[in-house]
C-alpha cells in the first residue's frame, strides 16, 4: 500500500488537521485502495495530542482528530513515504536535509495542488507516477510560487484555527481530486462512474 506522510513543526495544529482531511478525502474517493496517510513534526511534541483547538475547528470540518498523538519526523518516516506533503516550505527544505533523496517526492501542499492542476495524467496514473510527474514539472517551472505555506496557528485564537482548517480543507480537496478523480466519464453512454467526493 502506498503512503503519504503529511509534516509541520510541531504535529500538533496544521499537519493532524491535514493528514485528517487527506485521509477522508481519499477514503471517499478510493476505499480501502487509499494510500496510508500519517503525519509528523520536525520539531513534534512527542506524545503530545493535538491541540484543543486544532481538534475543535477539524471536528467543525467534519474530522476528529481527539485521539492523534504527535510525534518527531525520523529518517525512517520520509524513507517509507510515497509522499511527504509540507505544510511549509520550511518543512519541505528540513525533509530534504534529513533524507535527500526524498526530495523528488517532497512538496508544500499549495506546490503539489499547483504542480498537479497543470498536469495532463492519465486516468488511473498510480501515486508514483503522479509525484515523478510533479517532480518532473517542478524542475522545469522557473522560479517558486510567493505563497507556498500555511500559516501556523500556535498560540493565536479559535477564529484562526478555523481559517487555517477551512484553508486546508479546500487545498486537500484539490489535491485527493487531482490524485484520486472522484467520477470518471464511461465513453459507452457518457455516465459518470465512481464515488461523487
Amino acid at each position: 500500500m502506498s503512503s503519504i506522510l503529511v509534516v509541520c513543526t510541531g504535529n500538533v495544529c496544521r499537519s493532524p488537521i491535514a493528514e485528517g482531511l487527506l485521509r477522508r478525502a481519499l477514503g471517499r474517493r478510493l476505499g480501502d485502495e487509499a494510500p496510508q496517510v500519517t503525519s509528523a513534526g520536525t520539531d513534534g511534541w512527542a506524545g503530545s495530542g493535538a491541540t484543543d483547538l486544532a481538534i475543535r475547528a477539524a471536528a467543525e470540518r467534519g474530522v476528529d482528530i481527539a485521539s492523534h498523538v504527535a510525534r518527531r519526523l525520523e529518517p525512517g518516516d520520509v524513507e517509507e513515504a510515497d509522499l511527504v506533503v509540507a505544510m511549509a516550505r520550511e518543512h519541505r527544505e528540513h525533509v530534504v536535509a534529513l533524507v535527500p533523496s526524498a526530495a523528488d517526492r517532497t512538496f508544500t501542499l499549495k506546490e503539489l495542488v499547483r504542480l498537479l492542476d497543470g498536469l495532463d495524467l492519465a486516468p488511473g496514473a498510480d501515486l508514483a507516477a503522479q509525484v515523478g510527474a510533479a517532480a518532473a514539472a517542478r524542475r522545469a517551472r522557473a522560479g517558486a510560487a510567493a505563497d507556498e505555506d500555511v500559516a501556523d496557528p500556535l498560540g493565536e485564537p479559535l477564529e484562526t484555527y478555523r481559517a487555517i482548517a477551512w484553508e486546508l480543507e479546500g487545498w486537500i480537496e484539490r489535491l485527493a481530486e487531482a490524485l484520486a478523480p472522484s467520477a470518471r466519464t464511461d465513453p459507452a453512454d457518457g455516465a459518470a462512474r465512481g464515488g461523487t467526493g
